[in-house]
């Protein structure tokens, strides 16, 4: 079976994880209602909250977690795939987790994963993030064999880290998975480019669940969640930041097909890096 629907939620998490919380149940069920199989909601689904103590005073660990238990109910009577796209959870030494959650059709948790590279930018306007500050980077990546597919998990900022990307692909992702909460401003600038990169450079789907608009916290995200086959092309996007689900067909067929035409996973080569400088010029290897 290489066939299946996807569903990517969209939303505008709040600062109230039960609110979050309800949400998600709603828009899981309209997913699922409408025949998808793998149903994927954004980065911070329960709660986004600029407050470092704010969010450290409502949050759970990964067994007591709201939105993951939820995802475990409604995945066990729904009969589907739920990826939490991440939450944030309690870490030991007082520190967050950026945590993802990959769960099967009976309820079990098959997967987890935590965000690897922290979003610490200076933007324009003031626009300024330190989430080094907040959350302890994960060190490994995930790949997780569903019955459909090999599904690789990452999480926003890390989709401008394609070596990560490359490594899911080498070891035989093909689809993978960037839920976010990418600024409107990074949005506007590099959504669409990066994604379409990571998927026509390692011949896979990519599947991205993102939140929208303006946020309680004041700030702004970029929306356009979106579905890309493994030649670059948008099968399926919210062309808008508003609340909603976007659906699409993936077939993994599409990924061998893509790798047999352009196969760079195997033409890679290692090399080493040289660097010239103007009147030395370079010297003979010894």
């Amino acid at each position: 079976m290489s066939i299946f629907k996807a569903a990517a939620i969209q939303m505008r998490s709040g600062m109230s994880v039960e609110r979050n919380a309800e949400t998600f149940e709603t828009m899981v069920r309209e997913a699922a209602a409408n025949g998808a199989e793998y149903i994927q909601s954004p980065e911070m689904t329960g709660a986004l909250m600029r407050n470092r103590d704010e969010l450290k005073a409502v949050l759970r660990d990964g067994e007591t977690d709201l939105i993951a238990t939820a995802a475990k109910r409604l995945a066990a009577e729904l009969g589907v795939w739920i990826h939490v796209g991440s939450t944030a959870v309690a870490a030991p030494g007082g520190k967050v987790a950026n945590r993802a959650f990959l769960i099967g059709p009976d309820g079990a948790v098959v997967a987890t994963y935590d965000k690897i590279h922290m979003f610490d930018v200076d933007l324009d306007n003031g626009e300024s993030w330190r989430e080094s500050a907040t959350y302890e980077p994960g060190v490994r990546t995930v790949v997780a064999d569903l019955p459909f597919a090999r599904l690789g998990m990452s999480i926003c900022y890390d989709l401008r880290f394609p070596q990560l990307f490359r490594a899911q692909a080498l070891a035989g992702a093909q689809v993978l998975t960037t839920p976010a909460a990418f600024t409107r401003q990074t949005g506007e600038a590099h959504w669409h480019a990066l994604l379409r990169a990571r998927a026509i450079e390692n011949g896979a789907w990519v599947i991205s669940a993102a939140q929208g608009g303006l946020h309680e916290d004041g700030r702004e995200t970029f929306g356009h969640s979106i579905v890309i086959d493994p030649w670059g092309r948008v099968v399926a996007e919210a062309d808008n930041a508003e609340p909603g689900v976007v659906y699409a067909e993936v077939d993994t067929a599409a990924s061998a097909e893509a790798r047999k035409k352009i196969p760079n996973l195997k033409n890679a080569r290692d090399f080493s890096v040289d660097v010239a400088k103007a009147g030395v010029g370079l010297k003979a290897a010894s």
